[in-house]
């Protein structure tokens, strides 16, 4: 089956309101432009060095997000161009997007990364130190950066439950952040939960965005 044939399955398959990031990582810009070409508009990468290349190659209406742990010396490469940060696991790399912004007049979309997993490489702020950032007022400091939602990773395990679990404590607590923080805000909307192998799931827990890649692309070249 090709790309065009994948993703415009896939698509079908999402309700209206859940947006699909074709997670690009590990492919082509050529492999790349075969989703573009089949109307597909929203990438993932998690590479800054990766993306980069592709950012030149491919067509400037991309909006690319970045999926992947970013190191603040990285930040001011992507600055220029990144739409949305969906991997905002710190205060300082929230300031320093806020910083790389400023340089080109322009705003960064981010979504703060929650750590719902019960494996410990994985990063995000825990509930505990979400609840410690938001009330220090942080977003109104934050003149070009915007906070518009929460990203979580669900555990890596064929426990269908406990993924269900993981996704619904994150979907509870993005839905009391939105109404004791962002009450009116019209940015805070989105919840990106789920990938190829869980988004179903994640979709019925209140997800709003899914990152898949290998559903789409197949294998990835390493």
């Amino acid at each position: 089956m090709s790309i065009s044939s994948r993703l415009n399955q896939l698509k079908t398959e999402l309700p209206e309101q859940v947006r699909l990031v074709a997670v690009s990582k590990f492919h082509e810009a050529t492999v790349i432009r075969e989703a573009y070409d089949a109307g597909q508009r929203l990438f993932g990468e998690s590479r800054v060095q990766e993306l980069l290349p592709k950012y030149e190659q491919l067509p400037q209406d991309i909006e690319w997000h970045f999926i992947g742990h970013l190191q603040l010396n990285k930040v001011k490469q992507i600055a220029p161009f990144i739409d949305t940060v969906q991997s905002v696991d710190s205060v300082k790399l929230l300031e320093e997007l806020n910083r790389q912004a400023g340089k080109f007049n322009r705003k960064i979309k981010v979504l703060l990364q929650v750590h719902i997993a019960r494996e410990e490489h994985k990063f995000g702020f825990s509930f505990d130190e979400m609840a410690d950032l938001l009330p220090s007022g942080i977003q109104e400091q934050l003149t070009h950066v915007t906070i518009t939602g929460l990203m979580g990773m669900a555990t890596f395990t064929d426990d269908k439950e406990q993924i269900r679990e993981e996704f619904a404590s994150l979907s509870a607590f993005f839905s009391k952040v939105k109404k004791q923080y962002f009450a009116g805000n019209t940015h805070f909307n989105e919840l990106s939960m789920g990938m190829s192998d869980d988004y179903p799931i994640a979709i019925e827990e209140g997800s709003t965005m899914i990152r898949v890649g290998t559903k789409i692309f197949g294998p990835r070249n390493y």
